[in-house]
């Protein structure tokens, strides 16, 4: 009896013993509180509201947002750091909810554009915009938008002049009848009392030929004004559009505080007309040659291409003889039959005008 006492109370210890060291172990090895996971994430600014180009930037149109501090960068703005961004100025037009960072405000006092249009900001540095005439057959039939980038034909009529006047040839002539000089030194011209004075109404000048069969000369007059002769040829390659039509007209800079229903309609009532002409983003020295070919009357026209098409292509220029020889086209011959009624001019299907572009 006593020894399974004995073998009891050992029995009684051992368990004991056991739930004392496990304790003390769990207590000696268990995370202390202070090293719990606590939040990593940072408290940053972002914009609470649209916040226009040129707009001071104030409490009432900041937000804050958290993200983790793996996604932090040096140029986002902290919550303790608000000092550093009020009173700035937005650079560029800021989205609802994007977060601000250090290159889209600036000092007004460092020269960041507080008025102008909001457009302006989106010309890269080192080009500028520039408005062109165009049509529906210019625009790609309408499938030219904003951002597209294009290639611009031109097509030009030349016509030769005389180096001296500078007028289209041929000249005009007045026959004259006495030349000379009077006893005073002073020359003599007398102006021919057959044919018309007046250079407007006198005639062309031609040229003498000889008629091989009766051997006689005669003299030949052009029977009509000189006809150009047409050319065309790519002026421009991957130029980006800036807009298609009118921008709308708006004050130069956007009053937060005004009537949304007030700038749809503006923006409705500039997209309502079939757009006329499209701003391209370009080089100085491409908008001063697309300048002259408006002021000479060039037709302009674009052809859309790929965005990633960054390649440029060496064309030749269109003229009637390169397309009789590229194009194999013969020159009809002089036949003793034709068709009846004769053919005097070309005519396509007539395009209507009044064609607004899809929205």
């Amino acid at each position: 009896m006593r020894r399974g006492r004995v073998l009891i109370m050992v029995l009684l210890i051992v368990i004991i013993g056991l739930v004392v060291a496990y304790f003390a172990f769990s207590s000696l090895f268990a995370p202390s509180g202070s090293d719990q996971p606590v939040s990593t994430d940072i408290e940053i600014y972002m914009a609470g509201q649209s916040i226009p180009q040129g707009t001071e930037i104030t409490e009432e149109v900041l937000k804050t947002m958290s993200i983790p501090q793996g996604a932090f960068v040096d140029v986002e703005y902290r919550v303790d750091e608000l000092n550093l961004l009020l009173g700035k100025v937005a650079k560029y037009p800021i989205d609802q909810g994007v977060p601000i960072t250090e290159s889209m405000v600036g000092d007004g006092s460092a020269g960041i554009a507080i008025s102008g249009p909001q457009w302006a900001a989106l010309i890269p540095a080192g080009q500028t915009a520039i408005s062109i005439p165009t049509d529906r057959l210019g625009l790609v039939g309408y499938g030219v938008g904003d951002g597209a980038h294009v290639n611009i034909n031109a097509c030009f009529l030349f016509v030769d002049v005389d180096p001296s006047f500078q007028t289209i040839l041929p000249n005009k002539y007045i026959t004259l009848t006495g030349t000379g000089f009077t006893e005073s030194g002073l020359p003599i011209i007398t102006l021919g009392s057959i044919g018309p004075t007046d250079p407007v109404d006198a005639p062309a000048q031609g040229r003498l030929e000889l008629e091989p069969a009766i051997q006689q000369p005669y003299y030949l007059v052009p029977s009509e004004a000189q006809r150009p002769r047409l050319v065309c040829q790519i002026v421009l390659q991957d130029v980006v559009v800036l807009k298609v039509g009118d921008f709308v007209a708006t004050p130069a800079t956007t009053d937060p505080n005004a009537p949304a229903d007030q700038a749809q309609a503006t923006e409705t009532q500039s997209q309502s007309t079939t757009p006329d002409i499209v701003t391209l983003l370009v080089p100085p020295q491409d908008s001063i040659t697309l300048s002259y070919l408006i002021n000479t009357n060039a037709k302009l026209s674009l052809t859309v291409r790929n965005p990633i098409d960054q390649a440029r292509q060496a064309t030749e220029a269109s003229t009637l003889q390169f397309l009789l020889s590229q194009y194999n086209i013969p020159v009809p011959a002089k036949l003793p039959y034709s068709l009846q009624p004769p053919i005097l001019t070309l005519s396509g299907p007539a395009l209507p005008t009044n064609i607004a572009p899809a929205q």
